[in-house]
């Protein structure tokens, strides 16, 4: 079956006023949806045709030569969006508690230090990327891709690897229209939607399929 652009889980305008309205809707049904119609467009008569997002990006080795390139590019841009619409909601933000609070507190510190070494993540990667928490070994760690890469793709491919547990756009199209050039104070705003009972549930996740 063709890859498909799944609807937003939240009003267009529920992330108010820390990420625009018209932004998401942009974002979503113009970004994204260009991301699922150029899969969709790769992969048509090919023998990953069949293939979940999550087996095209986690095995690019195993895609064609000739369609590689796309796969990593829009299949990519389809697994990070899905994903980052999932970890935000409105009335969301705070502090994570419970284990994965505590995992933060380990990893780097304090949840102040986390959220300084995560955005210096996201203003540090020149051009186009992501910032991502992930869960490597048991342990948590901050990273950045390029463009639409993201840690499944591993290190080879990415520059680095793990299970994703938060990600981050840091496209302009993802903050242009209302921080302009103000990346970091859009990385800063970003807090104030983030679902940390979803990041939570993948953290527990992630560790238990680490573990066996």
């Amino acid at each position: 079956m063709a890859h498909e652009l799944a609807p937003l889980p939240y009003p267009k305008d529920a992330l108010e006023p820390h990420i625009d309205a018209l932004t998401m809707e942009i974002h979503h049904g113009r970004h994204h949806k260009a991301y699922v119609d150029n899969l969709n467009k790769a992969i048509a008569g090919t023998p990953v045709e069949a293939l979940s997002i999550e087996a095209l990006i986690g095995n690019l080795a195993g895609v064609p030569d000739a369609i590689r390139g796309p796969v990593r590019n829009n299949g990519g841009g389809h697994w990070n969006h899905t994903f980052f619409w999932n970890l935000l909601g409105p009335g969301k933000g705070g502090t994570p508690t419970g284990d994965l609070g505590a995992a933060i507190i380990a990893a780097f510190g304090s949840y102040a230090d986390f959220q300084a070494k995560f955005e210096a993540a996201g203003i540090g990667r020149f051009g186009s990327g992501w910032a991502w928490l992930v869960v490597n070994g048991g342990k948590l760690e901050i990273v950045s891709t390029a463009n639409q890469d993201n840690p499944l793709m591993g290190k080879a491919i990415a520059g680095c690897e793990g299970t994703p547990i938060l990600g981050v756009d840091v496209w302009e199209h993802a903050y242009y229209l209302k921080y302009q050039n103000l990346r970091a104070a859009y990385l800063k705003a970003v807090w104030n939607v983030v679902d940390w009972g979803r990041v939570s549930a993948l953290h527990a996740a992630a560790l238990h399929a680490d573990a066996t």
